[in-house]
């Protein structure tokens, strides 16, 4: 499992009966992790102090009991990268702090390839990945179907100094888009994708990541360059193991473009029991075999 140590501003305190006590630059948030089924006692007093506790409904949904108040937003840092930080209604923060190991992984990618990069970032979120492949020196088109989500990743770019890079920002639905990209002719040289469990096509029709996955796949990789670096896949999907999107990227990408393809779980460090909890999978293709 790969995950990093260098986050400052968070911390994974501890883990346990289906939650997770966390800390995101000092302020103290008690969420659900269905992963978490272990019982392990509650021995940090943070679990007693900590300042918003998520509560899940049994029709749904949940909310958030603040202890104290907080303010409506605030910002944690990850390097030179700075994100801001905002509990929402569905649980989430704005931030998946597990992905700063395919961060630095996609940065380190860029700044080692010797020419112009340009990235196409789907289902792009509050933007981590499109900073830090912008901060590595990478055109970006960051591509999310949320309005809100495009203009959270816009102030968490400018907050980043980021503002004045090479990124397109657009709303639309990522499928439809990279069709009418291969269509205009438009090329990257790099891939990151992040696509939900389940959702919905424009037309009502319900999506599942299991049954759509390889054909986004295939689709997506019609819109890379003669020469791409790398395509990275990202899952949060309990059924959708790392080694079955090996097998699917790999069945894609390496019989037309040759390279290596790998996949691992990600994760985050416990503090109080030194364990890491997984926090999703990804499998990498790449240009290099």
């Amino acid at each position: 499992m790969r995950y990093q140590n260098s986050w400052q501003d968070y911390r994974l305190i501890d883990t346990s009966d289906g939650e997770r006590l966390e800390s995101w630059a000092g302020v103290k948030l008690v969420r659900p992790d269905p992963q978490i089924i272990w019982k392990t006692p509650k021995n940090n007093p943070a679990w007693i102090n900590a300042d918003a506790v998520y509560h899940r409904s049994t029709k749904g949904g949940g909310e958030w009991e603040y202890k104290r108040k907080l303010p409506q937003s605030w910002t944690v840092s990850y390097k030179e990268l700075k994100f801001i930080i905002r509990p929402t209604g569905f649980k989430h923060t704005g931030l998946f702090p597990e992905q700063a190991v395919n961060w630095d992984f996609m940065s380190d990618m860029i700044k080692s390839a010797g020419r112009p990069i340009n990235v196409l970032n789907l289902f792009a979120y509050t933007g981590g990945a499109t900073l830090a492949c912008a901060q590595a020196g990478a055109s970006v088109c960051h591509v999310d179907a949320s309005k809100g989500m495009v203009q959270w990743a816009r102030d968490n770019a400018k907050e980043s100094g980021l503002a004045d890079k090479p990124i397109r920002w657009i709303v639309d639905d990522c499928e439809k888009f990279v069709e009418r990209e291969i269509k205009r002719g438009k090329s990257y040289d790099a891939v990151v994708m992040d696509p939900p469990s389940y959702g919905r096509g424009p037309g009502g029709e319900v999506w599942k990541l299991e049954d759509s996955i390889y054909d986004l796949c295939r689709t997506v990789s019609n819109v890379l360059s003669d020469r791409p670096l790398f395509f990275l896949l990202n899952s949060y999907t309990t059924g959708l193991s790392p080694s079955c999107m090996q097998y699917i990227l790999g069945s894609i990408m390496l019989k037309r473009f040759k390279g290596s393809v790998s996949s691992d779980e990600i994760g985050l460090k416990v503090e109080e029991t030194g364990m890491v909890l997984p926090a999703g999978s990804t499998a990498m293709w790449t240009e290099k075999a």
